[in-house]
């Protein structure tokens, strides 16, 4: 009996911890927050603060490591001083023994690297006559002769000579020179008075032309006002001549046979015509009125087969839009019929598919979908 009960709570408290736990489970499934994020906050805090341990850890590490590099760096920098320090006491040694014990004068090829034995080897050449200054040899060029200062002295003095022959010349020439410009004077002074002398000669000559210019003028004037007056009196008697023919010639009568030309009677001389007379006159207007009512009666029958013309295109524009309503007409009748039989065929693919809805009873309803998510599982 004990055995039994004790089953049985061992069964209940089994079935309890199972409750408990679905129960859990069910808050954390339909919890919308830990749905969507997906994760347990739980686990995250004991990961942060694993994450937090960790790197205080390494922190502390690279602290030991900094400073254990720091002693390490101060420990080469007083080895480096040291070895620096060393080096300079054993050069400074060295250097002391080489100049005690090891100088240069004391080395057997020590004339191949003298730093002196340019100075202590003979000149390039002695004199200018010296054996050694050879065409190849380049040591002598001109004006590099060794009596070069007593050369450029005898220059100089052959210079201040030169200078002062120059300055002789030049003395010469400017004395010349004013004496050309005295010369050249004279004989301006001369030439002005020459001229002066032929000025008053041309006066003289200039005044004598002038009297006799003047008495030819007047008496160019005197022959030219005679002729003028002899002129104007024979243009006088022309003139009345001339008037005495206008008056009892043809022109002023106004004879029309004068303006007849030679070429015919219908050719007029211009400068003789004085116009058509009453006859021709009356022959031009009656061929105007006749051109006035041909060009009438041609425009009258113009605007007649304008207005044919206007007539056929209305009947044609009519007839065109008969026929043209007609065919709409005919496209109405037609849409109509087809939308007629497309209402027909949708009626009946809607009863079709009616007649199929009712046929299929495995559609789902609402009862079948609110049985889901009671459970957690």
């Amino acid at each position: 009996m004990e055995v039994a009960m004790t089953k049985d709570l061992q069964q209940e408290a089994s079935l309890a911890k199972r409750r408990y736990t679905d129960l859990c489970r069910q808050g954390r499934i339909f919890d919308a927050r830990n749905r969507i994020i997906g994760g347990d906050t739980r686990a995250w805090d004991v990961q942060v603060r694993d994450q937090k341990i960790k790197e205080a850890t390494d922190k502390a590490r690279h602290e030991t490591f900094a400073a254990e590099m720091k002693h390490n760096d101060k420990a080469m920098c007083i080895m480096h001083n040291q070895e620096q320090r060393h080096r300079k006491q054993l050069c400074r040694v060295i250097n002391d023994f080489q100049q005690s014990f090891q100088k240069p004068e004391t080395r057997r090829e020590f004339d191949l690297s003298d730093p002196l034995a340019l100075k202590k080897e003979l000149p390039a050449r002695v004199s200018d006559n010296d054996m050694r200054n050879t065409i190849s040899g380049m040591q002598k060029f001109m004006g590099e002769d060794l009596n070069f200062q007593e050369r450029k002295r005898f220059q100089k003095e052959q210079n201040r000579e030169w200078c002062l022959q120059q300055y002789g010349e030049w003395e010469k020439a400017r004395a010349d020179h004013k004496l050309a410009e005295l010369l050249h004077t004279q004989t301006i002074l001369k030439f002005d008075e020459a001229a002066r002398d032929l000025e008053k000669l041309e006066g003289t000559t200039r005044k004598e032309v002038c009297a006799a210019v003047k008495a030819f003028n007047k008496n160019q004037v005197v022959e030219l006002a005679e002729r003028k007056r002899q002129e104007k009196q024979q243009e006088q008697e022309d003139n009345m001549t001339e008037i005495t023919n206008l008056l009892h010639g043809d022109l002023l009568s106004e004879n029309p046979q004068q303006a007849v030309s030679s070429f015919g009677p219908h050719h007029v001389l211009h400068d003789r015509w004085k116009g058509m007379s009453r006859e021709q006159l009356e022959e031009i207007w009656y061929m105007q009125k006749q051109q006035i009512q041909e060009k009438q009666r041609l425009q009258e029958e113009e605007r007649q087969h304008n207005m044919d013309w206007d007539l056929r295109r209305i009947r044609k524009a009519h007839a065109s839009l008969l026929h043209e309503r007609q065919q709409q007409r005919l496209l109405r009748e037609q849409r109509k019929a087809l939308d007629c039989s497309n209402l027909r065929l949708a009626r009946q693919q809607y009863l079709q598919k009616k007649t199929m809805d009712v046929a299929s009873s495995s559609q789902p309803t609402e009862d079948y979908f609110s049985q889901f998510n009671t459970r957690s599982r």
